[in-house]
């Protein structure tokens, strides 16, 4: 099978994130790993009545609603739409919040969730070397794009891609057949042009599967597939087997 354009999942795929790298913040006596101690005081101002472990509590549960919401129709809840829900939790009026403010919890979050994202070297040699043959792409669902374009600039890989499609501003996350055909637009190609490697069985191979690209998974513990998933036409323990996927020439 010929390529002319490999796309790539982001986060545990190309992206390795290590929780152990977030901010660590003492809540009711335990140690956890978060961006709240360097949020919280952002918001407390316009948050009367508010302490650390509510805050805590109510963005945790943001996400795990955002998540909830997420997976009913696959429609992306933006960063600055989680936030509201985390206003909401905390008796806050949204429309109240300054927009000031909500750039700067958005910016501060982004800050740390980046410093907890690693693009392993061997990677970055992968996609250099896929990059002078293939068009490159990445299909992310990411809730604030500006986080995935700032670790793609980071590590000075964000020149190898000709297309970063990022649900956050498509609207709609993998496996909906609208983020696949945003960067199949924008490289100019078709599905059958292009291998898509992803980490997740239940959402990159069952959405790229569905809008007719080949698929390679991403299955470092080789677990087996969910039931009732299409099964891909490769399935690899490290993106270095790509180059035997691809041919001599990867």
């Amino acid at each position: 099978m010929t390529f002319s354009a490999v796309l790539f999942d982001l986060f545990d795929t190309l992206v390795r994130f290590d929780r152990n790298r977030l901010p660590e913040v003492q809540i009711n006596g335990a140690s956890v790993r978060s961006t709240a101690g360097h949020l919280f005081p952002i918001l407390a101002p316009y948050a009367p009545g508010v302490d650390l472990p509510r805050f805590y509590e109510a963005l945790i549960w943001s996400w795990r609603e955002a998540e909830r919401l997420r997976a009913a129709d696959y429609r992306e809840v933006g960063a600055p739409e989680r936030f509201g829900l985390l206003f909401r939790r905390l008796g806050l009026e949204p429309a109240g919040i300054p927009s000031e403010v909500l750039e700067a919890l958005l910016s501060t979050h982004k800050r740390y969730l980046s410093q907890a994202a690693r693009f392993p070297p061997e990677h970055r040699a992968l996609v250099a070397r896929l990059a002078r043959r293939y068009k490159l792409g990445i299909v992310s669902n990411f809730d604030y794009a500006p986080t995935a374009h700032g670790i793609l600039e980071r590590e000075r890989v964000s020149g190898l891609f000709q297309a970063v499609v990022v649900s956050a501003d498509v609207g709609w996350r993998k496996p909906k057949a609208t983020i696949f055909e945003a960067a199949f637009h924008r490289l100019g190609i078709g599905p059958g042009d292009a291998l898509f490697v992803g980490d997740r069985a239940d959402i990159d191979v069952l959405g790229a599967n569905a809008v007719g690209m080949a698929v390679a998974w991403l299955n470092p513990s080789g677990e087996s597939a969910p039931p009732g998933l299409p099964a891909p036409e490769y399935e690899i323990r490290s993106l270095a087997e790509l180059s035997r996927i691809l041919g001599s020439h990867g």
